[in-house]
């Protein structure tokens, strides 16, 4: 497969658990004659799955894809919370699950659903005053985002084993998911963080169809050779 980096392509990639989703821009870049290199939606270092890439002229079209509605996949762990709502960080407070139940846990998904108003994560790139928002947080400031409108217009249960509850969410541009996993513990009177993540479509782009980061490097590191 030949590519025209500079003349515009927009490539599907798998991303891997454990970079971030510009350490996987700056992968790209390393290998291509392109100057402009952008992605269209971050995924935290700790998600897997589809990562728009737009290289060249293609990049005009990165806002495109972020507006777009997103589906993911993953896990949230009942019984806990972390200072990042992920498993980023450490857990800072636990609680006894046993007593809740399989209904409570399908209207917690329920009341999570449609037009709802989240607070970001402390731990999250939205900027205050200027600065990230999880550069304060790690510096242990007091960190208070704004509030902000989202729509979660499928929160399925997909499978339970507590404190293990595996979720399908198909939702709105900036919808936070580990806010989601917070939420959903509160809800229950217990704790929640988010334990695993993968983003299966955009729009209609779907991770099927996505490269694997080390796929795509070696095609073009074919091409360059050839």
């Amino acid at each position: 497969m030949k590519f025209n980096f500079q003349q515009g392509e927009t490539l599907l990639i798998d991303k891997p658990k454990g970079m971030t989703s510009f350490d996987v821009v700056k992968k790209v870049r390393s290998h291509i004659h392109a100057k402009k290199v952008g992605h269209a939606g971050t995924l935290d270092p700790m998600a897997t799955g589809l990562l728009v890439i737009c290289t060249g002229r293609a990049t005009k079209t990165i806002d495109q894809y972020k507006d777009l509605p997103k589906e993911y996949t993953g896990t949230i762990t009942l019984g806990a919370i972390t200072p990042s709502y992920d498993a980023e960080t450490e857990v800072s407070e636990t609680y006894d699950v046993s007593a809740i139940d399989q209904e409570a846990i399908y209207h917690a998904a329920e009341q999570l659903t449609g037009s709802i108003q989240q607070l970001p994560p402390a731990y999250s790139a939205v900027k205050i005053g200027g600065e990230r928002s999880y550069k304060k947080a790690r510096r242990g400031e007091d960190v208070q985002p704004q509030p902000r409108d989202v729509v979660v217009h499928t929160f399925e249960i997909s499978d339970l084993a507590l404190p293990y509850v595996h979720f399908r969410i198909e939702c709105s541009k900036g919808t936070y998911i580990r806010t989601l996993a917070y939420d959903f513990g509160r809800l229950l009177d217990n704790g929640g963080y988010l334990n695993a993540l993968r983003r299966t479509r955009i729009g209609s782009l779907t991770v099927e169809d996505a490269w694997t980061l080390k796929g795509l490097i070696s095609t073009i590191q074919e091409n360059n050779s050839a």
